[in-house]
C-alpha cells in the first residue's frame, strides 16, 4: 500500500493506545498489545552485505568490496537476494512465534558516511570516500532491498547521519565540526540522494555530535531531512546514542532529559532503553504527548508499508529454501570476482598451470573464515577461503603446499613457543620446494571494525596505521627473499602499505573481505577463469603521507580523499588493473532526451576478454570553489574482448557540474572540463596503467 493509506491506518491505531503503549512502542523492542491485535516486533535487524546475525544467509562481500565492483546493477540485485532471504528467514521465525532480535525487515543498511580517513576502523561498512560513488551504491541497495511492489519487501536505512567516520574511541562524546561546504559537497549528498531518489524508509542519527548538536537531536539535521528534502519516513537512534546525551556529550542533566530532546527534535524509534522514560517526560512537562504520538504514527506507518500487521502480502509465501539457493550464492560469487581489484601485475597473473606443478599457499589469511567475512556479516553453510578454493580448482592438476606462516598479529602461532616466528621455518620450507608462492595476507574483524566489536591489540577498533602487523611484515619480507615467482592476495577492509613487500611481489591482488565463499572467486581470478575488473573506492596512501594529513579528529576535507589530496599516492581512486588492456580511445558530451551523456569508444589490445569501468570526471577550470582535482561525475562498468572495441554512452548528472561554495550553495562557476578513461586523469594512473584518460570533447 502507498504511504497516504498506510499512515491513515497507522493514525487510526495509534489514537485507540493510552501513552504508556504508544511509548512502548518507540523502543527497539516494540511489546505486543494485544487488546488491539498488534504482535511484538523488534526493529534490530542488519543486512550490510547480506542478511546478518540471524542464522544462515548468504553473504556478500563486505560493503567496501561492494562499491569496489562499481556496479550498482548488480548491488541492486543484492539488495533484493538480502530482502528475499530476511523475508523467507522472518516467515519462517514469525510462524514459530519468534519475533526476537535480527529476525525482522527493518534492516539498518547501507551504511553510506564518508570513508575520509584511512584509518577509521569501520569505513570498511562504507562505499568508500566518494560522495558520488556512495550515493549510486547506497541508492542501488536500497533499491533492491525495498522493492518497487505495492507492498515494501524491506525496510533500509541510511546510517549514520550525518559527518560520522571516527576516531571510533571517541564517538560517544565526539564532536565532530565541518564547515558548510563540506557539508553540501562531503557529508550530505549521499544522504540526500537515498532519501531524494532511493525513498529510503529509515535514516539512523549517529552517535557524536554534528556542529555542536547530537546527531539524533540535531534541530540542523533534522531541518535536511525533513523540510528540505521531504523525508516522510521513520528517524531512528543508533544503539543507546540518546544515552549519550546525558553521559557523554554532557547537553543534558539526565535520561529523562535526553529521551525529552530526542523526541521533541523528531527522533522516532530508539535503539536503547532511554524511550523508558518518555511517558515521565511528558508528564513533567518536558515533552508533548503529540511528540510521541507522532512518531509511533510513523513507525506503524512503516509496519503496515510493509504488510506485517495482518493484511499480509504476496512475500508471504516466499519459503525458507532460497536462503543460500544457487541463485543467490551465485550473484555473491559474482560480486566477489567484481569486487577484486588488481592492484600490480608484473606478468605472473595469471597462473600458467603448464609451467607450475607446485604451488605454495602461505600467509594467516590463507585459510581464514574471519578474513572472509568482515563486520556485521552473517553466518553462512559453507566457507571458501582462498587455501581451500586454490585447491579446490587445482585438485588432480598440481601440488598444493601450505603453511600460516605467522600469527595474525602475535609474534607467534602457538603460545608454548620459545621463539617468535614459530612457522616461519615451515613457510620458508613451502616456498622452497613450490614452483610459485601465493601469500596471503591482511586483516580481519579483530584488527579494524567498530568500538567493542573488535579485539584490536593496539587499544581501538581504528588503525594506527597503514602497515600490516610485525609479523606479518618479517614472514613477507623472508618468503619473498627465498625468490619464487610471488603474488599477494590482500583480504583487508581498508588502505594498506605493503612497503617493500609490495614492491619485491610479482603481483598484488585486493580481494577485500569478499564473503563466505570468497575464496572461490579469488582462485578463479589467480587461474585465469575471469578476469579481475574491481576499482579502488578509496585512496591507497603511503603511510608515511599520514603525518602529512589533518588530525583524524579533524573533519575538513582539505588535505584528504583523491578530491583534496596534492600529492602522488601509492594507488589511486578509481585505480584497478585487468589481463585485457583496455582504453578509452574517445570521449564526446552529447545530448540524448535532453540531458547529456558521454559518447565512449574503448578497446581492449589485451588478449583477453575482461569487464572494465569507464570513469568521467569533471573539473570547474578557474573555479575558486572547486575541489583540489578533478571529481568523479559518472560510471559504467562495460565488456571488452580481446583485441576489440566498445561503444556507447554514460549518463552524466548536470548537477555534478556545479561547484559548492563557502556558503554551502552549488552554483555554476568556472570552466567545465570532462575527462574519461578507466580511472583518473592523473599522472600515477596514467603510469600505473600505461593509458591516460581523454579529454571530452564537446559538440
Amino acid at each position: 500500500m502507498d504511504r497516504k493509506e498506510a499512515r491513515a491506518l497507522a493514525e487510526k491505531l495509534v489514537a485507540q493506545m493510552t501513552l504508556e503503549e504508544a511509548a512502548g512502542q518507540l523502543s527497539f523492542r516494540a511489546p505486543a498489545i494485544e487488546r488491539l491485535g498488534i504482535p511484538s516486533y523488534d526493529w534490530w535487524n542488519e543486512a550490510l552485505h547480506g542478511v546478518a546475525r540471524a542464522g544462515m544467509a548468504t553473504m556478500f562481500p563486505q560493503a567496501i568490496g561492494m562499491a569496489a565492483t562499481f556496479d550498482p546493477e548488480l548491488i541492486e540485485q543484492l539488495g533484493d537476494v538480502a530482502a528475499t532471504e530476511g523475508r523467507a528467514k522472518y516467515n519462517a521465525a514469525s510462524r514459530h512465534g519468534d519475533t526476537d532480535i535480527y529476525k525482522g525487515l527493518t534492516f539498518w543498511s547501507p551504511n553510506i558516511n564518508i570513508f575520509r580517513d584511512p584509518r577509521w576502523g569501520r569505513g570498511q561498512e562504507t562505499f568508500g570516500e566518494d560522495p558520488m560513488l556512495t550515493g549510486e551504491m547506497g541508492a542501488a541497495y536500497v533499491r533492491g532491498l525495498q522493492g518497487d511492489g505495492p507492498v515494501m519487501k524491506a525496510s533500509a536505512c541510511a546510517k549514520h547521519f550525518a559527518v560520522h567516520s571516527g576516531p571510533e574511541d571517541l564517538r560517544h562524546e565526539f564532536d565532530a565540526k565541518a564547515s558548510a561546504k563540506d557539508m553540501a559537497e562531503t557529508y550530505l549528498p549521499a544522504f540526500e540522494k537515498l532519501v531524494r531518489e532511493a525513498k529510503v524508509e529509515s535514516v539512523m542519527g549517529a552517535y557524536n555530535r554534528t556542529n555542536g548538536e547530537p546527531c539524533c537531536a540535531s534541530s540542523a539535521l533534522m531541518d535536511f531531512l525533513r523540510n528540505q528534502w521531504g523525508f516522510e519516513g521513520h528517524f531512528v537512534s543508533d544503539c543507546w546514542a540518546i544515552r549519550d546525551f546525558h553521559e557523554g556529550h554532557h547537553v543534558t542533566e539526565n535520561a529523562v532529559e535526553s529521551a525529552a530532546m530526542a523526541i521533541n527534535a523528531g527522533c522516532d524509534l530508539n535503539c536503547g532503553c532511554s524511550y523508558e522514560k518518555l511517558v515521565t517526560a511528558v508528564r513533567v512537562g518536558l515533552a508533548d504527548e503529540s511528540k510521541v504520538r507522532e512518531s509511533a504514527v510513523r513507525l506503524f506507518t512503516t509496519r503496515y508499508m510493509l504488510g506485517i500487521l495482518g493484511e499480509g502480502s504476496e512475500y508471504d509465501n516466499i519459503p525458507y529454501t532460497v536462503v543460500e539457493c544457487d541463485e543467490h550464492l551465485e550473484a555473491a560469487e559474482k560480486a566477489a570476482r567484481e569486487a577484486c581489484v588488481l592492484l600490480k601485475n608484473d606478468g605472473m597473473l595469471p597462473l600458467d598451470m603448464d609451467k607450475i606443478r607446485t604451488l605454495g599457499v602461505i600467509g594467516p589469511n590463507a585459510d581464514s573464515i574471519s578474513s572472509l567475512i568482515g563486520n556485521y556479516h552473517g553466518t553462512s553453510s559453507r566457507y571458501i577461503t582462498v587455501q581451500t578454493g586454490i585447491q579446490d580448482a587445482l585438485e588432480g592438476k598440481a601440488r598444493v603446499l601450505c603453511s600460516v606462516g605467522c600469527h595474525l598479529y602475535k609474534d607467534r602461532v602457538d603460545g608454548l613457543s620459545a621463539c617468535r616466528d614459530d612457522r616461519l621455518a615451515e613457510a620458508l620450507t613451502v616456498a622452497e620446494n613450490s614452483d610459485a608462492v601465493i601469500l596471503v595476507v591482511g586483516l580481519d574483524e579483530t584488527l579494524e571494525g567498530e568500538q567493542g566489536d573488535t579485539s584490536n591489540p593496539y587499544g581501538s577498533a581504528d588503525k594506527r596505521d597503514l602497515f600490516l602487523p610485525e609479523s606479518q611484515r618479517r614472514m613477507m619480507d623472508a618468503v619473498l627473499a627465498v625468490g619464487k615467482p610471488t603474488t599477494i592476495v590482500l583480504l583487508a577492509g581498508s588502505a594498506i602499505d605493503l612497503g617493500e613487500a609490495g614492491e619485491k611481489a610479482d603481483a598484488v591482488l585486493l580481494g577485500w573481505y569478499p564473503g563466505a565463499r570468497g575464496g572461490k572467486a579469488i582462485a578463479d581470478l589467480l587461474l585465469g577463469k575471469a578476469s579481475p575488473s574491481g576499482k579502488l573506492p578509496v585512496t591507497f596512501y603511503r603511510n608515511e603521507q599520514l603525518a602529512g594529513m589533518p588530525e583524524f579528529t579533524d573533519y575538513s576535507m582539505k588535505g584528504r580523499t583523491y578530491r583534496y589530496f596534492a600529492h602522488e599516492v601509492l594507488y589511486p581512486f578509481g585505480y584497478g588493473l585487468t589481463y585485457g588492456d583496455a582504453s578509452v580511445c574517445s570521449a564526446v558530451l552529447e545530448q540524448k532526451d535532453g540531458k547529456p551523456v558521454v559518447r565512449i569508444e574503448a578497446e581492449n589490445a589485451g588478449d583477453m576478454d575482461t569487464d572494465e569501468v569507464v570513469e568521467i570526471y569533471v573539473q570547474n577550470e578557474g573555479s575558486s570553489f572547486a575541489p583540489l582535482n578533478p571529481r568523479l561525475c559518472a560510471f559504467k562498468r562495460i565488456r571488452i574482448p580481446a583485441h576489440g572495441t566498445w561503444t556507447g554512452t554514460v549518463p552524466v548528472d548536470p548537477r555534478h557540474f556545479l561547484v559548492v561554495d563557502e556558503d554551502g550553495h552549488r552554483t555554476q562557476d568556472g570552466k567545465v572540463v570532462l575527462y574519461a578513461g578507466m580511472g583518473q586523469p592523473d599522472a600515477r594512473t596514467a603510469a600505473l596503467t600505461g593509458h591516460k584518460a581523454v579529454p571530452v570533447k564537446t559538440m
